[in-house]
């Protein structure tokens, strides 16, 4: 598990719940809200990656955080694909979907080193 005393500990979850923020207010605009299969898949996705930061850490078993934070790091990939559909729909504009990218690019980057870091502290 690290050595962290709760999920809100972990930086990758600290920066998915301001990346949630972002996402709930850029899909709150007006191009983009009208589409609500869009706006709801993406903010679904946006969430898993946090919830299952904050699952996988409450199951107490690295095996287990381990696969939840795959599931997060893959909500990540969900969402890296709706912006691209959004920025196509011109539901946001170059920046904003830059912006957004980078965050979550991090997000998934920093899931990727726990990942390691975890599956490495298993091995020995």
């Amino acid at each position: 598990m690290g050595k962290f005393n709760s999920f809100e500990e972990i930086n990758s979850w600290q920066k998915s719940r301001l990346f949630n923020k972002r996402i709930y207010e850029i899909t709150d605009n007006c191009s983009f809200k009208k589409d609500f299969d869009l706006v709801r898949q993406i903010r679904r996705a946006s969430i898993s990656i946090s919830s299952n930061i904050a699952e996988g850490f409450e199951r107490n078993t690295d095996k287990e955080f381990v696969y939840f934070l795959y599931v997060a790091k893959a909500s990540a990939g969900e969402v890296r694909s709706h912006l691209y559909l959004a920025l196509d729909l011109e539901y946001i504009s170059k920046l904003e979907f830059d912006e957004l990218y980078f965050s979550v690019t991090e997000v998934s980057k920093l899931l990727s080193g726990f990942i390691k870091y975890l599956e490495n502290s298993r091995k020995n």
